[in-house]
């Protein structure tokens, strides 16, 4: 116990020791009533548990257990891993960049048909007429026949064909004649499930950070904003992203340098500026808030930002003023977080709604209910037109699937923090990987992506080696073309990747967009079979097989051959008995026989590899510079032989 004088009324002032270690009733309460011991021995020295006193000490006892309790929930519910309560979920999770679900709708791939008229293509054969081939307008609506609607997500451009949504041409002959009159073109695209409606709303003066709440619960996605004027707002994660993506149709006009991959490339990926930008906030009433920037001010930012001229205006010419506190909210009032709306009336489609009764059956969604279908009429013939109109048609051979509540408090929690640690950016190759292969296809399709770290060459003592060079990385890309089959991708596709990956690589990551190389090859193999057994089924099975192994969904770049792993597929099949060399049972002779296919003018690549020397220990290793095995044209480049049977 330490004492001091107060000098203003000469009286000596005692400091008393207070331990501030207890927390719970009993622990508190000893520490009161050592304190009451200590500085009280003469005021208060009964302590019977039935005693005025003791009945005080306890009652503050209880009183400092139950702050302490508030003061630790309190604490805990500012931690997303502890939070219990639903509102402080939401705001925490929200707060780390990651919006709760409040529904999840299904998701199914429709097939959508037209019918156009056939046309010669100059060989004495047919194909389809193009200009009759129309587009279906994303947000296009289908129902079930449940009464649920789906959404297509993407345009529907039959004057496309790609390998990614696998367009069929189906020719359609009369049933009189033999000529084709007619071709179906089918079309595969996602849809998610989910009502959509519009709402309006009037905004009258400008309010800093104006914010408005939908009528309906469980949005799930804006569709659109516009004001009045048709000014178009956009979602950004957050207000002070003044950037977003906008897509652009790729024709002479719009981008005469890309334009020329326009069948492989439909569209062309840009990044604009704008002040009309919005967030949403979900709410724990299961509403979403749509939230505005600050700009309230008419004037041009850098009138208003301060410079110069604004800032020092009322200082004068002296130096009494220049350490004067300037107050930093005069950005506030600038277009920096965006554009508040002000004197229009905002018009804001949206969907809401899903729930595991949204996961319909297949062949159930044929019902259009608001479709935009467009063809260029010019030049053509009008009653053909109306027949290609009339000819669409929606389908899902598959059922819909994924659709159910909104998302538990567990679950939410555990999203956010997986969301928080990924950040948004790519960082890892398994990052940039991602990134790539979830760039849409209308912006290009790439089939395979590889990532390493650059390489550059370093002279010591006139000896070069070679040095990663952690600033930059490699990537190397591959898409396919109409056939499936694996080619180079055009400038376009490598532009839009570009455009796409600038808004998620690291400053400091240079990232060279190259193409890998293409290598592709021959299997020859030989088995014996079992007695009773039909060789040439047991053949054909085999070869299946093997032409399953090399499917090019499942090959990736730089990814090895394996013989023995062929070797056993093809002893897998029923009434194979062992598996031998192709050209004879001599000693030394590989099982499995790799061929380089490099003969242009039969479509292969052209790339020479010696595969003898890059065969060790079973393995067929792919090149230095990233390469892939394809093994193009399996009806002949897989050659398998019945040596025998036991």
């Amino acid at each position: 116990m330490a004492t001091n004088v107060d000098y203003n009324t000469n009286k000596k002032i005692v400091k008393k020791d207070v331990s501030y270690l207890g927390r719970d009733f009993s622990s508190v309460r000893e520490n009161l009533l050592e304190f009451a011991k200590t500085y009280f021995p003469n005021t208060h020295n009964d302590f019977n548990e039935s005693s005025p006193g003791m009945m005080f000490i306890e009652m503050a006892a209880y009183v400092g257990d139950v702050l302490n309790y508030y003061v630790d929930n309190q604490f805990k519910e500012t931690l997303i891993e502890y939070a219990e309560e639903r509102k402080n979920i939401f705001d925490i999770a929200q707060s780390l960049g990651y919006k709760p679900a409040l529904a999840i709708p299904a998701i199914v791939e429709l097939e959508v048909s037209q019918i156009v008229p056939a046309k010669s293509d100059g060989s004495g054969g047919f194909e389809p007429n193009l200009d009759y081939a129309g587009v279906v307008s994303g947000n296009s609506i289908i129902s079930s026949d449940t009464g649920v609607d789906f959404t297509i997500l993407d345009d529907v451009n039959f004057k496309v064909k790609s390998a990614l949504d696998d367009r069929t041409d189906t020719i359609q002959v009369p049933p009189s004649g033999t000529t084709p009159t007619q071709f179906r073109l089918t079309k595969k695209v996602l849809a998610k499930s989910g009502d959509t409606i519009t709402e309006t709303f009037t905004f009258g003066t400008a309010k800093k950070f104006d914010k408005i709440t939908l009528s309906n619960q469980n949005v799930t996605e804006i569709v659109s904003i516009t004001d009045s004027n048709s000014n178009k707002f956009y979602q950004v994660p957050f207000l002070a992203q003044d950037t977003v993506f906008e897509s652009i149709e790729n024709t002479s006009l719009n981008d005469p340098t890309y334009s020329s991959s326009q069948p492989d490339t439909p569209y062309m990926l840009r990044l604009i500026k704008t002040a009309r930008r919005f967030t949403t906030y979900v709410r724990e009433d299961n509403k979403m808030e749509v939230r505005f920037g600050s700009g309230v001010s008419d004037n041009p930012d850098e009138v208003i930002v301060p410079n110069p001229d604004n800032v020092g205006s009322a200082l004068g010419f002296g130096v009494t003023h220049l350490d004067t506190a300037f107050d930093p909210t005069n950005f506030m009032k600038t277009r920096t977080f965006g554009l508040a709306p002000s004197n229009t009336t905002l018009t804001i489609t949206y969907r809401y709604g899903g729930a595991v009764e949204h996961n319909v059956r297949s062949n159930s969604i044929t019902f259009p209910k608001s479709i935009t279908f467009a063809i260029q009429e010019d030049g053509l013939t009008t009653s053909l037109v109306q027949t290609s109109k009339d000819s669409l048609t929606f389908t899902n051979p598959t059922a819909a699937s994924g659709g159910a509540s909104e998302e538990t408090l567990t679950e939410i929690k555990q999203n956010a923090s997986a969301y928080f640690n990924a950040q948004n950016r790519a960082v890892t190759q398994a990052d940039y990987i991602t990134r790539v292969y979830s760039l849409p296809q209308k912006y290009g399709n790439i089939a395979k992506a590889y990532v390493v770290q650059d390489k550059q060459l370093q002279i010591n003592n006139d000896n070069e080696e070679e040095i990663d060079n952690p600033l930059a990385l490699n990537m190397y890309l591959l898409g396919y073309d109409n056939n499936k089959y694996l080619t180079q991708l055009n400038e376009a596709v490598k532009q839009n990747l570009k455009m796409y990956l600038s808004q998620y690589r690291m400053v400091t990551d240079a990232v060279n967009l190259k193409n890998a190389y293409i290598i592709n090859f021959g299997i020859k193999f030989g088995i014996i079979t079992q007695r009773g057994y039909n060789q040439n089924e047991v053949l054909f099975k085999c070869i299946q097989r093997v032409r399953n192994h090399f499917n090019i969904d499942k090959w990736q770049i730089n990814q090895p051959i394996i013989l023995s792993d062929i070797a056993y597929q093809v002893s897998l099949v029923e009434g194979v008995a062992s598996v031998v060399p192709p050209d004879g049972n001599e000693p030394g002779n590989p099982l499995i026989v790799v061929e380089n296919k490099a003969t242009t003018s039969s479509g292969y690549s052209g790339n020479v590899y010696d595969i003898g020397q890059a065969t060790r220990d079973g393995i067929v290793y792919p090149s230095k510079d990233p390469s892939i095995f394809e093994l193009k044209y399996p009806t002949t480049d897989i050659v398998g032989r019945v040596l025998g049977e036991i």
